[in-house]
This record gives C-alpha cells, sequence and structure tokens, in this order.
C-alpha cells in the first residue's frame, strides 16, 4: 500500500507540476501503477477508456455541451433577465434577487456552472451597476448563483458522476432539483436579511412594475419554459434517457434561440466549436482519469480504504465530514471537474461501502464541487466574473463578498446529511 501511495502522490505531484495536462498527468500515474504494481497489466488501460468512450450514456455529454453554449450565445439569457427583473422590484434586493432566479431557470438547461455564470453575469452586471448596486454584492450574487447551474438538472457534474460510477443519471437529475431550489431560496434569503440591515447596498426607491406587466412578462417567457420541459419531462416521465433528452434539447434550443433569441448561423458555428473544445478538454481529463481508476480498481485500493475506517472504528459522519474537508481544501487548487473525476475512484466505493446512497452522494459531491467554483485561486466562477466586470472588482474583493454564499452551500450539506429524503424524494416518487 505504500508503494501505491508514494507512486499516485509521487507521480501526480512530478508530473502536474511539470505543467502537463491533468489528464495526462492521471493517465500517466495510472499506467505506472499499473506497470510496476500490478504486473505490467497497462492493458487494460485500453479496455478501460474503450469502455468509457463507448458509452451511450457518455455521449450526452457533449450534447448537453452544445445546448450550453447555444444558450450563452443566443441572447436567450437576455430576454430572461428583462422578463424577471420586475417581479422582485418591490422586495429588498431587488435585482440580486432577479440574478439567483435567472441563474436557478438558466441553469435547467444549461447543465454548466460557467456558461450560468458568464451568461447571466454579462447581463446583469452592467445594467445593475448603472442602477447603482454595490459591485461586490453583484459579482457574489451572480458568483453564488452560477453554482446553481451545476446541481440543477441537467447537470453535467450529476451527468459524468452518473456514467463514470453506473448510476442512473435519470434518478441524479431528479434528487439535484429540490436541492438546487433550496439552495436558490437559501441565497434569497440571505439577500433579503442582509438588504434590510444595509439599504445602502441597492438603489431606493424607483417605479414598480404593475401586477399585469408582472403577469405579462412571466408569460412572455413559454418558450423557455417549453425548452425545460422538453429536457427535463422527457427524462423525469420515463420518454426519453438523457441522452435522447440532450438531442431534443439542442434541437429545440436551436428553434427557440433562432425564433425567440438572437441566434445565427454565424452564432451557432462559434457555438459548436466552442463546445467541441470544452468537450475535448473534458474528455482528456476522463481518459487520464479512467486509466488512474482501472489501477486503483484493480489493486482493491477502496476495499483497502473501507477496511482500514471500519478498523479505526470511525463512524459514518466522522468519514463524510473529513471527505467534505478534503474536497474542500482541494477544490482551492483543482477545478470542480478535474477533482471530481480524479477523486471518484476512490470516494465512491468508500462512502457507498459504509452505507451512503450513491445518488445523495452525487448530490453531496455536485454541492461539494460547487463551493470549490467559488473558492479562489482557482474558483472559475469568480475568474469569470471578475472578467466580466473587466476588473473592476478585483478577485480577492470577489472572493471576500462571495464567503455567506460559500457558507450557504456548505450549511445546505448539512442539512441534506440530516434530511437525505430532500434529495431521494423526487427520485423515489419519478422513477
Amino acid at each position: 500500500m505504500f508503494g501505491f501511495w508514494g507512486i499516485l502522490i509521487g507521480g501526480l505531484a512530478v508530473f502536474a507540476g511539470s505543467g502537463l495536462a491533468l489528464g495526462a498527468a492521471l493517465g500517466l500515474t495510472g499506467l505506472l501503477i499499473l506497470h510496476f504494481l500490478a504486473g505490467g497489466s497497462t492493458y487494460v488501460a485500453v479496455d478501460a477508456v474503450w469502455n468509457v468512450f463507448n458509452s451511450f450514456t457518455l455521449s450526452a455529454i457533449p450534447l448537453f455541451i452544445i445546448l450550453g453554449e447555444i444558450m450563452l450565445r443566443s441572447g436567450i439569457s437576455e430576454k430572461i433577465y428583462s422578463a424577471l427583473t420586475p417581479l422582485f422590484q418591490r422586495v429588498p434586493g431587488g435585482l440580486l434577487h432577479t440574478n439567483i432566479a435567472v441563474c436557478t431557470l438558466f441553469g435547467a438547461v444549461s447543465g454548466s456552472s460557467l456558461s450560468t455564470a458568464a451568461a447571466v453575469g454579462s447581463v446583469a452586471y452592467p445594467e445593475m451597476t448603472e442602477r447603482g448596486y454595490d459591485k461586490r454584492m453583484v459579482v457574489a450574487s451572480l458568483a453564488g448563483g452560477g453554482t446553481l447551474g451545476l446541481l440543477i438538472p441537467p447537470s453535467l457534474s450529476l451527468l459524468i458522476y452518473g456514467a463514470l460510477t453506473e448510476t442512473s443519471i435519470g434518478r441524479l437529475f431528479m434528487a439535484g432539483l429540490l436541492p438546487g431550489l433550496l439552495l436558490a431560496a437559501m441565497f434569497m434569503v440571505y439577500i433579503l436579511l442582509r438588504c434590510l440591515s444595509q439599504p445602502r447596498l441597492v438603489p431606493q426607491g424607483g417605479a414598480s412594475a404593475g401586477i399585469r406587466v408582472i403577469l405579462v412578462n412571466l408569460l412572455s417567457l413559454w418558450p423557455f419554459l417549453l425548452l425545460i420541459l422538453a429536457i427535463m419531462g422527457s427524462i423525469a416521465f420515463g420518454l426519453a434517457t438523457p441522452t435522447e433528452a440532450a438531442g431534443i434539447g439542442v434541437i429545440a434550443t436551436i428553434v427557440v434561440g433562432r425564433f425567440w433569441g438572437n441566434l445565427t448561423m454565424k452564432t451557432l458555428a462559434e457555438s459548436f466549436f466552442a463546445a467541441i473544445l470544452l468537450f475535448a478538454s473534458i474528455a482528456f481529463v476522463v481518459m487520464g482519469a479512467t486509466i488512474l481508476a482501472q489501477a486503483v480498481s484493480l489493486l482493491g485500493v477502496p476495499q483497502a480504504i473501507l477496511e482500514t475506517v471500519r478498523a479505526a472504528h470511525l463512524g459514518p459522519v466522522a468519514v463524510l465530514a473529513l471527505v467534505v474537508l478534503i474536497y474542500l481544501v482541494l477544490g482551492c487548487f483543482f477545478d470542480g471537474l478535474s477533482l471530481m473525476i480524479m477523486t471518484l475512484p476512490i470516494v465512491v466505493p468508500l462512502m457507498v461501502g459504509l452505507g451512503f446512497d450513491a445518488i445523495w452522494l452525487g448530490v453531496i459531491i455536485t454541492i461539494l464541487i460547487e463551493i470549490g467554483q467559488v473558492t479562489p485561486p482557482v474558483g472559475l466562477n469568480l475568474s469569470v466574473l471578475v472578467s466580466v466586470t473587466d476588473e473592476k472588482v478585483s478577485l480577492g474583493e470577489a472572493a471576500i463578498a462571495t464567503i455567506p454564499y460559500w457558507l450557504i452551500l456548505l450549511a445546505g450539506i448539512a442539512i441534506l446529511a440530516v434530511m437525505p429524503e430532500i434529495a431521494l424524494f423526487l427520485p423515489s416518487v419519478l422513477m
């Protein structure tokens, strides 16, 4: 076991430290383990990679990426933002609540935290700062709300989790819905309380829209709501697999983007090109992680760790707390999806072996990945939004302002640990 950990930590440190891409570092480390500790069984890596990339389930990933890129470039986010703006004008916090609501809706089709933060941020930040909202509060709400794109289904995080752990993706999607809405509500409660205690954070006064205007604006969202229904409804009611639903979603998004947004052939081509680049980077990490996972599995490392944990008489709660702590630390240095792919081969067998539900665990790990998205120095959501502000808000200022949302996400994990039925209710009822 000492030799395994030596090669694992040493290999990752040397390869990643030399500037190699994470996928290459993971794959080469896995090959070293297979060669030196598994009797030269490097050939099994080829079979493992082929089996993963030949998976029908995994083919949903590029489709959802294409869907998110089309959404990002078609101007649909502007339509959603404009429609929801009057809804919260009379609530303390105003457009800050709109940010959370739009991120929640946008996350229901994009599946990506970065796409959600970038799409909503590019629309919200200029308008809100022009109206006099506190810049740091705006960026924090967008960073926190953007994380919902990874939890509200369809989610790339849950999709990859399901594909690599052979867990039902449909059930994972349903499990992410209520926790996502819960976190959105918690974000809004925080904004309400903060703005009541510090009114200077938001502009005072201004005209409020009437009920009729609010209803008309909400009804104008029917093309977008139809798009959500086409994707999630087909999965929830068993009419389509996640891959088939993703295909339906791409076609529906193109239609909606063309006739409701401002999608052109040029922006469609740009969307496909960006999606290809993003999927290539994800696929490379998946390939490397698959090789490492095969090596870890072949040596029986998860089982050995499980036996060690049992021998140490650590309870499931203590192990869960330790896993959360490890993810929080690693989230400072790795982007979310890479961290998840890298850790799943050890964490999932260990936690399932201790009696945790695999569906529930997928939601917990996704929230931990979300926390990493707003944790510097990597904190991709923060970096994207700092770029959206033309660096008028620094990375440090954005990180400090986002701390309350970081704590709320952590509180969400505690709530789900105490009441796992929040995540498991919909999968048990609908699927």
